[in-house]
């Protein structure tokens, strides 16, 4: 065994014994009969032992029958997306059978495959959530699969991990309880990027053992300097190896190493001599020590370095310029002098000699060096996506291939799910620069690689793209398409409908130019508030009206057009025509489909969201559940898949499904906040939520949702679905506040009314309100309730015609209230509305003082989940039978 091997095993179980038992209990809990696994982290400074201590475990899980798999972090490879994930999971995928592979990756294989670099990309590009979900499910079939001989992963120098891996790691740490899997992590704190000590941080938190290391005592040097150069060193001599190397175990071994290989005598006089030995381990002394073996050994070693890791014996050669006979004996003279190892692919001995071999590069060399690594990496056939963390670090030179191969790589990036990685490319080809005419095709990729990410971003790129010459016309409208949607997701709708404007005018009459009027409209309309509604809306409907759905121009502006007609209350059969003229045989037409990039999500979203509130809800939940299959297995699992299973709560709600639709509610609320917080899905599926929790009679978890969520003014500047005062004024007034509910309904009705808005399923304003004031403005409480009527019979749904009756039940004298319910019932019996039903046939039994009527009412309610209601119903049906 190579002398750096023995003694590195010596060291792990130095002073280490609370750090390997922690370890060997962890192992244990694993090859329990419950296989209990969990993240262990161990953490200090360079040269502490934590390669020693991850051997260690290694050691310990092989032993105890597991399987083990390693990665490890570099220096030089943090911008290179899933490098330490391929290193962990490559061996055990890559010898796999197709079809072994794609059984166990189950729908995640087109997704995930591709950033593990075992299968080419297809399709759109990869979400980087999906991704990390694939990830999730690849690791757990492997971990149950290995369940007899449980899986163990070891990731060293995890502060140098790449940001795609950590960020999966980290996620993936708080589930580890439930599999049988260990993964130990190794990281030095000082090391760490702001955003890699955070993730490490919050991998703490997650952690069942974080172990910081500490250097060793005196004592445990002087053990290990006698043990290897004999009992005769003396205490002065050990003492002072203990001085010069702080305790440091790394150093300690390099310098007895030098006490060995100088024949020095370990007694006190010669203590002097030591200290001149211990500056040869580490920084300048290191790389004197290095020069001493000569300038082609030099060379060869910097080439090692550029390359970082997998250093392949032939790329270094082809980076160093020799023949591979002189490589191969630079090699050997460096394995000699403990700075590297391995046959091929080399490695340094310890990231601490590579660190110092590569800052000893001449800047000017070492930049040269980069460029002719990327250079023999292309040359190789290993892609513009492995050259380009060596052409990040070239110096901008004008140089037109450069521009070529980084967009190329950012292509390669996005393909796999890794936006950071390929803007990174991009921002570091616009300082090469590229051509004039090519900066904006530039400019417009890197808005296209930020649009899901950073909306801000997009914005400030996009916006520089269409003031330079270079986009042609698709572009040109792809761009403003794009940069409308990031204003959109910013919350700047009106500046979105602005920039669409001023680019239809400029664009001849065509598809293209519709697509821009269509986005145009479709911003305008979802404002919260809009100067002339009215007018926008009538100039909608005199260019869609006409339209036979010829193109997906033509049919993304008729859904535009059943949206907008359905928020207006407008005749139910017009917005239900105007959806199924949209669609194809029922469904999105390609191109316009849940997953296609040309027009976003909001053409079929908007067609279900139409059908729900028109009581097509089999129409909506058809193309809702579309919407979640297509985002899954496409691997789309951030907002977009968050939203699908908000819109499937919606139809859930709307049926009076309550318990499924608070169940999805919360499964898009959940994913939605993997993402971060206050996005327009935020609001929808808290609204939806909280109207769903009132309606089960939760009035406190309702609250307690609102609060959470801050569900309150201000609003976005985009519309909530369903209306968002109406939802917080129905709260304020189901938990007492009924000054504030009113004023909140007031408020919002108003802002409606201007707009022509009077859909009253979707915002129920007037109805609650109506109610709310009836005692003290009974007068003003009646106009309400009028106009609601009116409203309802134009739209015509059997739901909005029932509430209204209901409504105006609860404010008429006692005997023109029951026709009125009467009539209520049937419209909403009628509907697909069960709630609706079981509240109008539960005021409608109270009215006649049925107890058949209340018993119908109760088991409605039962059957909606509607627990509070059900509960009233019924004791108001034991109340009348015990009058009778």
């Amino acid at each position: 065994m190579p002398y750096r091997a023995q003694h590195h095993e010596r060291i792990a179980l130095l002073e280490r014994e609370p750090e390997v038992a922690a370890a060997a209990r962890a192992v244990e809990a694993l090859r329990s009969e419950r296989a209990t696994g969990g993240l262990l982290i161990y953490s200090g400074e360079a040269g502490l032992g934590k390669t020693s201590l991850l051997a260690e475990v290694s050691g310990i899980a092989t032993a105890r029958g597991c399987t083990v798999r390693t990665a490890r972090g570099s220096e030089t490879a943090t911008s290179v997306p899933f490098h330490v994930v391929r290193q962990l999971l490559q061996p055990a995928l890559g010898g796999m059978a197709p079809d072994e592979a794609r059984e166990l990756f189950g729908d995640w294989y087109d997704i995930t495959a591709p950033a593990l670099g075992i299968a080419a990309p297809s399709g759109p590009p990869a979400d980087p959530q999906g991704v990390r979900d694939g990830l999730d499910r690849v690791v757990t079939a492997l971990s149950e699969r290995l369940r007899k001989r449980p899986l163990v992963v070891l990731v060293d120098d995890a502060h140098w991990s790449d940001g795609e891996s950590l960020g999966w790691l980290v996620s993936f740490a708080t589930r580890l309880s439930t599999l049988p899997l260990l993964i130990v992590i190794a990281h030095r704190p000082e090391d760490a990027s702001d955003t890699s000590s955070a993730l490490l941080n919050t991998a703490g938190t997650a952690a069942r053992l974080r172990i910081p290391l500490r250097e060793l005592t005196a004592e445990a040097v002087s053990e290990l300097v006698r043990a290897t150069v004999g009992e005769g060193a003396d205490d002065a001599f050990c003492r002072e190896v203990w001085t010069v190397t702080h305790g440091n175990p790394y150093e300690a071994v390099e310098l007895i190493a030098k006490v060995q290989d100088h024949s020095l005598e370990p007694v006190g006089p010669r203590t002097r001599e030591l200290r001149a030995l211990g500056a040869t381990a580490r920084g300048s002394g290191l790389v004197s020590r290095l020069e001493g073996l000569g300038p082609d050994a030099t060379r060869f070693a910097w080439a090692a370095a550029v390359l970082g890791t997998d250093i392949s014996l032939g790329l270094a050669a082809s980076l160093a310029g020799m023949p591979p006979a002189k490589a191969a004996a630079c090699a050997e003279r460096l394995r000699e002098a403990r700075i590297v190892t391995g046959p091929d692919p080399l490695e340094f001995v310890h990231p601490l000699i590579a660190t110092a071999v590569y800052r000893a590069i001449p800047p000017a060399l070492c930049t040269a060096m980069h460029g002719r690594a990327a250079w023999a990496v292309t040359e190789a056939g290993l892609g513009s996506a492995a050259a380009s963390r060596h052409l990040l670090e070239v110096h901008p030179d004008d140089d037109q291939e450069v521009v070529r191969q980084l967009r190329e790589a950012a292509r390669d990036h996005l393909a796999v799910g890794a936006p950071e990685a390929a803007c990174r490319c991009l921002e570091r080809a616009l300082q090469e620069p590229p051509r004039s005419g090519v900066r904006a095709q530039v400019l417009y990729e890197l808005g296209c690689a930020t649009l899901l990410t950073s909306p801000p971003t997009t914005i400030r790129h996009l916006r520089q793209a269409l003031d330079l010459p270079g986009l042609d016309r698709g572009l040109r409208v792809d761009a403003t398409y794009r940069l409308a949607q990031a204003l959109a997701h910013n919350d700047q709708l009106s500046e979105a409908a602005v920039a669409l404007a001023t680019e239809a005018g400029d664009t001849p009459p065509g598809p293209a130019r519709m697509r821009l009027q269509a986005a145009q409209f479709l911003w305008e309309g979802t404002q919260a508030r809009e100067n002339d509604g009215p007018a926008r809306s009538r100039r909608l409907a005199e260019l869609a009206d006409r339209l036979p759905g010829r193109d997906n121009a033509e049919r993304a502006l008729l859904t535009i057009r059943a949206f907008d007609a359905m928020l207006r209350g407008e005749d139910a059969e017009l917005v239900v025509e105007l959806c199924d003229r949209a669609l194809v045989d029922g469904r999105p037409a390609p191109g316009l489909g849940w997953t296609d990039t040309e027009w976003g999500f909001e053409p079929p979203a908007l067609a279900g969201i139409s059908y729900a509130f028109t009581d097509r809800l089999d129409h909506a939940e058809e193309l809702f559940t579309e919407a979640v299959r297509a985002y899954e297995i496409s691997g789309w699992s951030g907002a977009h898949l968050a939203f699908a299973h908000t819109l499937l709560g919606l139809v859930h709600r709307r049926r009076g499904n309550l318990p499924e639709a608070e169940s999805f509610l919360r499964e898009g609320l959940r994913l939605a906040d993997r993402i971060g917080s206050g996005l327009p899905v935020h609001w929808i599926s808290v609204g939806l939520l909280i109207d769903t929790l009132l309606a089960r009679g939760d009035t406190s978890e309702a609250e307690t949702v609102a609060e959470r969520y801050a569900f309150r003014p201000p609003y976005p500047n985009a519309i909530v679905i369903p209306d968002g005062p109406s939802v917080r004024g129905r709260l304020l007034l189901a938990t007492g506040h009924t000054k504030e509910g009113v004023a909140e309904l007031e408020a919002g009705g108003g802002d409606l009314e201007v707009r022509g808005r009077h859909n009253g399923v979707w915002a129920p304003w007037s109805v609650d309100l109506a109610r709310a004031i009836a005692a003290e403005s009974p007068a003003r409480a009646a106009q309400l309730t009028t106009r609601a009527r009116a409203h309802a019979e134009r739209f015509g749904t059997g739901t909005a015609i029932g509430e209204a009756l209901r409504c105006a039940a609860a404010l008429a004298p006692e005997p023109e209230a029951v026709p009125l319910l009467a009539r209520a019932v049937r419209h909403l019996e009628a509907s697909p509305s069960g709630y609706e039903h079981a509240r109008a046939r539960y005021e409608y039994g109270l009215a006649l003082r049925s107890s058949h009527e209340l018993t119908r009412a109760a088991d409605l309610a039962a059957t909606c989940g509607a627990t509070t209601l059900a509960a009233r119903a019924r004791e108001a049906c034991v109340t009348i039978l015990a009058m009778e």
